[in-house]
């Protein structure tokens, strides 16, 4: 089929194809495992998480949401930026280096990456950042399950106009393959079987959009989400903050398993004849209890209900201020693995809209 398509048709068994093609030609490729069957997590929703695959077979497009979002192959959760040596005297930078294939990505978590594509693209820029996301090719996925405790359609999030480079859409028999950059028209060359999608394709992909999204509406905001910034407003005193905190365990699981969380602590490891040694990076979450200690152990977040406080505001209101992004993406992940549940934006930013 020719490049300049936008829309394609791709038959199951061609995208079966597909996905060998890419690890035959030695692509590393990522892409969502069910882990159900070797899972302690309870719950009938699956467990799913993102791994190397190495045939088809490994691959699942149908699933709800993953343990831990596809940032973590952009921002790793560990990862050493440079090695310096005092003898003879040097400094080396680690540059990432790995072409990668990101497979299955659903709307809101390819959001979430756009919104860390402006955040690492502002000066001072994250070159460690931006290097690796250059070769990273995301091919995404429109959910065919709803998370229980997902709710992307109140946060604009259940569709998305670009930072993909293929986006499929389950339509029954075939997929609906979006081309989103040159890079995905490249790779849709290498797939068996492809042909332009007729109009009546186009309108079931639509409606398959529009069936996932009213089943995602189980479970919503009861007010826009551009009202989020100034709902905020006023509200640093409420109540509600104390009395959630009082729950809260301090583990920062929420901040681990949010696609849009990007904060990082920056250490060095230094021999003990001071001589060489490294900096790495690690992930690090505003509702630890020493995210915010600075030298000399004073800490100006030391309080629980401060820390819990700030989460919710760097969502709805920090983050749109300085970006223009609402820094929520209604995945669900928190709400879900959150062990107080007490994470869960929907009853935060319900109950201070309706004012109790």
């Amino acid at each position: 089929m020719g490049g300049d398509m936008n829309l394609a048709i791709i038959e199951k068994e061609g995208l079966h194809l597909f996905v060998a093609e890419l690890l035959r030609r030695k692509n590393t490729v990522v892409g969502v495992k069910d882990q159900s069957a070797v899972s302690s997590i309870p719950g009938d929703s699956g467990f799913y998480t993102y791994a190397p695959i190495n045939s088809p077979e490994e691959l699942t497009l149908s699933f709800d949401v993953t343990l831990i979002p596809p940032k973590k192959y952009l921002l790793p959760a560990y990862e050493q930026l440079l090695t310096f040596n005092l003898s003879p005297g040097s400094i080396k930078a680690d540059a990432p280096k790995e072409e990668l294939i990101v497979f299955g990505v659903h709307p809101y978590d390819i959001i979430a990456i756009n919104q860390m594509d402006k955040v690492f693209s502002t000066v001072p820029q994250d070159n460690h950042y931006l290097e690796r996301r250059k070769r990273t090719t995301i091919i995404g996925v429109d959910p065919v399950k709803i998370a229980p405790r997902a709710f992307w359609s109140s946060m604009g999030a259940d569709t998305v106009a670009g930072g993909f480079d293929l986006m499929l859409t389950d339509i029954g028999q075939c997929y609906v393959m979006e081309v989103g950059s040159k890079k995905g028209a490249s790779l849709l060359k290498m797939a068996p079987k492809t042909r332009e999608a007729a109009p009546a394709e186009v309108k079931e992909r639509d409606k398959v959009r529009t069936e996932a999204r009213k089943r995602c509406d189980a479970n919503r905001l009861s007010f826009s989400y551009l009202e989020l910034p100034s709902l905020l407003d006023g509200k640093e005193e409420h109540v509600i903050w104390e009395e959630k905190s009082h729950l809260c365990f301090s583990c920062g699981t929420c901040n681990l398993v949010c696609p849009t969380c990007y904060c990082f602590d920056v250490r060095d490891d230094v021999s003990i004849d001071l001589k060489k040694g490294s900096r790495y990076r690690t992930w690090d979450g505003c509702l630890l209890s020493d995210f915010a200690q600075v030298a000399g152990g004073g800490n100006f977040r030391g309080h629980r209900a401060d820390r819990y406080r700030h989460r919710f505001y760097r969502k709805g209101q920090f983050i749109y201020r300085r970006f223009g992004d609402i820094a929520c993406v209604g995945c669900g992940r928190c709400s879900a693995q959150c062990p107080s549940d007490i994470a869960d934006p929907i009853a935060v930013f319900n109950r201070l809209k309706e004012g109790i």
